[in-house]
């Protein structure tokens, strides 16, 4: 494994019974990255997840943390990790304070390293002036996420696993829990989960993308746009038909495809065009200039966010996973011998 290497899953196969939850997942993690794991409800992303930090063992495939085997060593795992659950199990009667000790107890910290451990992790999580003495059940949605968080930092784990950790927050909750996560780069590799794109969109340094237990994407946002949805995309507020406008730039060589028509029954309307990399703005003002019937309003660059590429990527590994039906001759051999054997 290379030295700045934190994590590195080959081949992961996960089964319950007939279901297969994720089938050959790899992937590899650098020390000090954030990174988002995305995929539909049932695509595999918490299966991943506890796969890596010991409590799920693999039906095949292998997983390191460190360069240290899950398998081999999934106690020593639990003591470089950090680990968030969709639903935090968080005790409603005990104090914030009492609980992160107690917590830390658990992950062998030693005893005296436990207050000064205790005390950095309800720093880091805005707890130690606001929330110390407080039980745990009167605390908001948000407060109880950042003493999972806490509980996560516990012992200067190498790599921290997050499972939806904004689930269920308000705008502003999510706003701190992402500040939260951002001052941990650099210092810890984070993977996390979420079905707010627009946080992982901010957060993260690159994504994972999985559909149906596999994984169909991985890279930056710029890498995936290359990938799904290639090639310049532009926003043109315009009068006038769309026939003409394609007309248009055909006449000028220019190939571009309207992928969008929000208003097609306004006069004024908004299109979203694609157009190869080599196409620049002023190229399609230039074509548009001289058409007849046809008034520009506004022209603006239009890049993918990561909602979009997500409905791509997905949609792809759908399409690739259809299953063939069978031949109509078959199913009718199939039906004749059922029938040969009611008259034997």
């Amino acid at each position: 494994m290379k030295p700045n290497l934190s994590i590195r899953a080959s081949k992961l196969t996960r089964h319950f019974g007939a279901v297969t939850a994720i089938h050959n997942i790899s992937f590899t993690v650098n020390h000090g990255e954030i990174v988002g794991l995305l995929g539909p409800n049932g695509a595999g992303k918490s299966t991943t997840m506890r796969i890596l930090s010991g409590i799920l063992p693999a039906h095949s495939g292998a997983a390191w943390i460190s360069g240290i085997s899950v398998a081999e060593s999934p106690r020593e795992i639990k003591r470089k990790i950090g680990y968030m659950p969709e639903n935090n199990p968080l005790p409603s009667d005990m104090r914030v304070v009492e609980y992160l000790r107690f917590r830390a107890r658990l992950k062998e910290v030693p005893r005296k390293n436990l207050h000064k451990a205790v005390e950095r992790a309800m720093e880091t999580c805005d707890l130690a002036r606001t929330a110390r003495r407080k039980i745990i059940g009167t605390l908001s949605k948000g407060f109880r996420q950042r003493v999972g968080i806490a509980d996560a930092l516990l012992g200067d784990p190498k790599v921290i696993i997050m499972d939806e950790p904004t689930i269920g927050l308000d705008p502003h909750q999510i706003q701190g829990i992402r500040k939260l996560i951002d001052s941990l780069r650099g210092r810890m590799t984070v993977i996390l989960s979420s079905h707010i794109l627009p946080e992982i969109e901010r957060c993260c340094d690159r994504v994972i993308i999985i559909n149906q237990g596999r994984l169909v994407a991985a890279g930056t946002k710029r890498e995936l746009r290359e990938e799904f949805l290639p090639g310049n995309r532009f926003l043109l507020e315009v009068e006038g038909s769309n026939i003409e406008i394609l007309k248009k730039f055909k006449e000028q060589g220019i190939q571009v495809d309207i992928i969008n028509d929000s208003d097609a029954k306004q006069e004024r309307h908004k299109l979203t065009i694609c157009a190869n990399d080599t196409i620049q703005g002023s190229q399609i003002l230039q074509a548009l200039h001289n058409a007849e019937n046809c008034i520009v309003h506004s022209l603006t660059q239009n890049e993918p966010n990561l909602e979009e590429i997500f409905l791509a990527a997905t949609k792809r590994s759908w399409e690739e996973t259809i299953e063939i039906p069978k031949p109509i001759e078959s199913i009718n051999v199939v039906r004749t011998v059922k029938s040969d054997c009611k008259k034997a």
